[in-house]
């Protein structure tokens, strides 16, 4: 299956090289390019891509305001975003995942990372690891807090939902969430689903997110 691309990078050498390695590589496609935010609204529109690569500092409209209202939309399925980013602990990533993006990349990943990282939130998958998402949690979320949690309510999930919830938050795979207690990984994958849809999350990460800004889970001080 092929994974359509849209690429958004106001670097002209970054958008050029990340566009001609996406070509290159088997399976993806090339849905467009997009120098703003703005820009990458309207193709994101017209052109229906699967993942965007999203640069996340970017004049007139940047990448966490492009992510919200790309995501808001509402298309189904929604596109996959990867954040670009320069540093691997910054409040903007933070944000990020809060508003849905599924991970981020740092920009001088190497070409084949960059192509598995693509394949890999195509596939619905999250491009984070626990030990990032919880340096970036327990870094922002003591003095910064999103908009995600505000509007989430944990007393619309059922007890077990909320255990899921705090597994996830605190890193733990669905296999490893069933081994803990003792489920079948078909079962926890539904509680999953379940308190995502419940929640309105879209990604994995968010769900990390709220755990942690609802007061599920404390950061370490």
């Amino acid at each position: 299956m092929t994974s359509r691309v849209l690429i958004v990078d106001d670097q002209p050498l970054i958008r050029g090289g990340l566009t001609a390695l996406c070509r290159a590589a088997p399976g993806l496609e090339v849905a467009g390019e997009a120098a703003d935010g703005a820009e990458a609204v309207r193709l994101s529109e017209s052109t229906v891509p699967d993942v965007i690569l999203m640069d996340i500092r970017m004049p007139e409209l940047d990448g966490i305001q492009a992510t919200r209202q790309i995501l808001a939309a509402g298309r189904e399925p929604a596109p996959r975003i990867l954040i670009l980013t320069t540093f691997d602990l910054d409040e903007y990533v933070y944000t990020a995942i809060g508003e849905g993006a599924s991970g981020f990349l740092l920009k001088d990943t190497p070409p084949e990372r960059i192509v598995a990282a693509i394949h890999t939130v195509a596939a619905g998958e999250m491009l984070i690891s626990a030990r990032i998402t919880h340096r970036l949690v327990e870094t922002f979320s003591r003095h910064h807090r999103t908009t995600l949690a505000r509007h989430r309510r944990l007393d619309v999930l059922t007890p077990r939902e909320t255990e899921v919830l705090r597994l996830v938050g605190n890193g733990l795979s669905n296999q490893q969430i069933a081994e803990r207690l003792v489920l079948s990984e078909a079962t926890v994958k539904t509680h999953v689903k379940r308190l995502m849809a419940k929640l309105d999350l879209s990604s994995r990460a968010q769900a990390v997110v709220v755990a942690y800004e609802s007061g599920l889970i404390v950061a370490n001080t």
